[in-house]
């Protein structure tokens, strides 16, 4: 079976940009493989595809957020998990324009989904060392 679009680039962006452009720790490298793990098992769901079969173009911007919204309701991941998942995305998505510019629509339109905000807790109160710490900085 000849490689896919989707997989020659995939392979670079491991082989070619993580570890040898950036030099990424074995833990990034881990996080992103789980990534497209976890996506391209998502698209083999969706489209009836094994992800040998894929294209570049199979993934766009209503597959992506479809994910993302699947690790969020499905594998109950947080916000903050889902927020990496799509950094990774996006960081393939941006090599990917580099790359290979026949893919420039798509490259916008998966770039163009924004993460999703988290909320903030708030303090609701200080213990009297905490306070007396705070007062203690110098202004």
């Amino acid at each position: 079976m000849p490689c896919t679009d989707l997989a020659v680039h995939l392979e670079a962006f491991f082989a070619q940009r993580l570890i040898s452009d950036l030099n990424a720790s074995p833990h990034t490298i881990a996080a992103y493989r789980d990534t497209f793990r976890l996506l391209l098992g998502f698209v083999e769901g969706r489209l009836g595809r094994e992800p040998a079969q894929l294209a570049v173009a199979d993934i766009d911007s209503p597959l992506v957020v479809a994910f993302l919204e699947h690790l969020e309701r499905e594998r109950r991941n947080a916000i903050l998990t889902r927020n990496t998942r799509l950094a990774a995305i996006h960081s393939f998505f941006r090599f990917l324009a580099l790359r290979d510019p026949r893919y420039s629509g798509v490259v916008q339109r998966v770039l163009a989904i924004p993460p999703k905000r988290t909320g903030r807790r708030l303090i609701e109160f200080l213990t009297e060392r905490e306070v007396l710490a705070l007062l203690a900085v110098p202004t």
